[in-house]
């Protein structure tokens, strides 16, 4: 549904889309596609283990990541961090921060609107997504 500025408007559109959701046909034809989803995810799931799903799954476990080092490593000095870094897991999220402070660069660990973040300053974003790479961390 598009927002528009106008309150009026707004609820005359909003009301018009719950009325069609609530029409006979919607309602007829939710039985049908609840059935059939899961017949269809079935069906899909089957085609993906053809296709070698398990075998790329079982690839991406045996990936070595780092291991968690008992060794605590001491954080470099505090400064403001403004960018961020998305698309690490979230249980390797500290590990991913110490990698940076062995090299020492500043960051944190947090979570953002899709999901875990390290917010570092914007001098060292480059570095640290370069060291990330290097570590496994990020593609």
């Amino acid at each position: 549904m598009i927002p528009v500025r106008s309150g009026k408007e707004f609820r005359w559109k909003a009301g018009l889309f719950y009325a069609i959701l609530g029409t006979g046909v919607f309602r007829s034809q939710r039985g049908v596609i609840m059935n059939e989803v899961f017949e269809i995810a079935k069906k899909e799931f089957v085609a993906a283990d053809k296709a070698g799903l398990k075998d790329i799954l079982a690839a991406r476990k045996q990936m070595s990541k780092p291991a968690s080092e008992a060794i605590e490593v001491k954080d470099p000095p505090k400064e403001i961090v403004t960018s961020q870094i998305a698309g690490i897991e979230v249980m390797d999220l500290e590990d991913a921060v110490k990698v940076l402070w062995k090299q020492n660069i500043y960051a944190e660990s947090g979570m953002g609107c899709t999901g875990p973040i390290i917010r570092v300053s914007d001098a060292n974003l480059a570095k640290a997504e370069e060291e990330l790479k290097k570590a496994g961390y990020i593609n």
